[in-house]
Formats: structure tokens, sequence, C-alpha cells
């Protein structure tokens, strides 16, 4: 019988594509999810998008800015905290800890480097509540690749869902795209980066419009996949690199449609994004009877009509096995927040290439 302690638990993201926060409740003993709480996606503003882009890059915390921009990222995620509480009723001395990953600026594991702007102290003091947070320096430090970090919490969902035929393919399309094979439900799993996610859609969208993305694959939609662009994307080293292996979202896809039409070039990027995600499947033990898509790219209905292509399998939402797909990575950072302070592993030899399973994360105690 399990006897572990339960925590209530608070996780915190701000992913890659920069759109805003999520911040979301479980219930967990760091193994099993007991129960899920609520979540709500704080937008970002403007301003501030410009003020966090403007900071991406090798330059980290050192970039002209970045400490202000730290600072004002920790008290908004402080307030998104706060207004998820007060949606509960619930009250600081309520949550056992909160997961606070940070906004990643800059990650390069082949020297080492991993930076994520967020102050764990500060955002301790603002809520009176334990955070942990800097969850991939200790792996990254240990050699591994520090990421992907969220599939112990696939194999978790996956486990307590019976319905979903394994092998599964968890794939998380944020600003980069990640994917977790699940071969049983003990716990066998692969992880790695598989290649771009919405970022370059994003930044080509923005560039052209000025809008923040392609809503619904409209453009996508209008336009015409350039197939020679297409391949000369998918000719990138990265995709025949045996995993484990992690990237930075600036590593794809700057200029690959450049010279293409507006409507074009969102085409081929969106393919793009999808044929680098079902090329993943080469380095699988055995073909995924379901993929299960999370992040922000599952809402692009031309994105997951080439995936379903390209994979040749039964590709769905996460929302469409019972799961909220907008809060996982949210709820994942609650869950590995306590698997921290029960000092269990959160990465392993399969999802990050670190030589041993390791705990990591750092807690900071409010003042």
């Amino acid at each position: 019988m399990n006897t572990a302690k339960i925590y209530t638990a608070v996780g915190l993201m701000s992913g890659t594509s920069m759109d805003g926060i999520d911040v979301a409740l479980i219930i967990t003993d760091g193994e099993d999810v007991v129960e899920f709480g609520p979540s709500l996606t704080v937008p970002y503003e403007d301003e501030f998008k410009d003020r966090l882009r403007r900071v991406l890059g090798p330059a980290g915390r050192a970039a002209p800015g970045a400490k202000d921009v730290e600072r004002n990222l920790t008290i908004l995620h402080a307030e998104a905290v706060k207004r998820l509480l007060s949606r509960a009723n619930l009250e600081a001395e309520d949550i056992d800890v909160v997961g606070f990953h940070g906004h990643t600026v800059h990650h390069d594991p082949k020297n080492a480097i991993t930076v994520q702007l967020g102050e764990g102290s500060l955002l301790a003091d603002w809520l009176g509540i334990p955070v942990v947070s800097d969850f991939r320096s200790r792996d990254v430090n240990a050699g591994g690749e520090g990421a992907p970090l969220v599939p112990v919490f696939h194999a978790a969902l996956l486990k307590s869902a019976p319905d979903i035929e394994l092998p599964a393919a968890v794939l998380n399309i944020g600003g980069v795209s990640n994917v977790t094979w699940v071969g049983d439900r003990d716990g066998g799993l692969i992880a790695f980066d598989t290649g771009p996610g919405n970022a370059p859609l994003n930044e080509w969208v923005l560039r052209h419009t000025g809008a923040d993305l392609d809503k619904d694959g409209t453009l996508a939609a209008a336009g015409t996949v350039n197939e020679e662009v297409l391949a000369a994307a998918l000719a990138h080293e990265f995709f025949d690199r045996k995993p484990p292996k992690s990237l930075d979202r600036q590593e794809f896809c700057h200029d690959c449609a450049e010279g293409l039409g507006l409507e074009d070039g969102a085409a081929t990027i969106t393919a793009f994004i999808a044929r680098a995600s079902a090329r993943a499947a080469e380095h699988f033990p055995e073909p995924a009877t379901t993929w299960i898509v999370t992040g922000g790219g599952r809402l692009n209905p031309v994105l997951m009509k080439h995936l379903r292509e390209a994979t040749g399998a039964d590709v769905r939402s996460a929302d469409g096995v019972g799961w909220d797909g907008d809060a996982m990575e949210a709820q994942a950072f609650a869950y590995l927040a306590v698997r921290a302070q029960r000092w269990l592993p959160i990465t392993f030899p399969a999802t990050t290439g670190v030589s041993e399973p390791m705990s990591g994360g750092q807690l900071h105690q409010p003042s």
C-alpha cells in the first residue's frame, strides 16, 4: 500500500511560444495523480512579449534588460497563482508546493548551458508558499540534455488510461516539439525533442502580418507546400541523430521559407513541423499505435491533418482522450515539484541521456 504523503501542488509554465502563463493545480503523491484541480492561462501583454523576445539568446541573464524582465516575469507568475487560488477559493496555506519552470531564453546542452528566467526565491516570498525552480540544471551539469522534462508525467497519465492502446506517443507541440514514447504501463519510456514546434510558424506570421499565430491554420490552408523547400529543411542532421536529443527554439527555420508568399510559407512551415514530428517514429523501439497531441499545435487543424498523413497512425488531441491540453505542461511541473520534494527522479537515461535516473530542482522556502 502506498503511504506517501499526498500533496496539493500548483504548476506554472511559460512556454517557448511566449503566449502567456499556464497555471494548474493537481493533487498527487508524485507517482499517481489523485485529482486534477482548476487551471487557467494568463496571456502576456504585447509590450512584455516584445521585451521577452529581446532577451532570448546566448546572452541569457547578461542580455540588456534581462534582470528587469526576469523580475517582472516572476511577479506575473505570482499574480497568476493568486488568481487561480482566488478562483478556487483557496489560500496560500492550502498549497504544499509550487513548481516554477520559468521561461527558457537559451538552451545549449552540448556546452552544459540552460537558462530559464525566473526568481524562485522571489516567487516564494510573494506567495508565501515553498517553490521548486531550476528543474534542468542538475541534469545538464551531469551530462544530460536537460529536456524534455514532462515524459514521466506523460507516463503517469497513460498508466491510468487503460483505454489507450500502447505503445503510444505523446507529442507536445509548443514552441519546440517533443515526444514521449511509452511502451507499457510500468513506465517503459523514451523521450526527445523532435524538432520545430510553433515558434517558426508564429515568427513567420508575426513578421508578415503582425498577428501572433496562424489561427485555425487559415493561412496554411490557403497556401501550397513547397516540396523543395520542405525537403531541404528536413535534411537537417538533427533528424537523423539518435536520441536522447534536445534543441533551442532558435535552432530551426529562421529563413527556411524566405522567398515564399505568406500563405505558401505558412503551409510549408506547417508541413515541416508535422513531418519533422513524424520522423520521430524512426527512433521508436516499435511503432506507436496512437499519437496524442498536446500544446498549441493540437488546435491547428491543418497541422493535425499533416500529422495524420505523415504518421499513418491514430492521431488525437489531448482533449479527445480526456486530458486538458492547455494545462498539461503546468500540471507536469506541479507533479515534478512533488517528485523533487520526495527526491524521486525527474530525468532518466532514456529521456535526457543522463547516466542514471536523477532528481532535480531547487527548493525555495518563503522568508
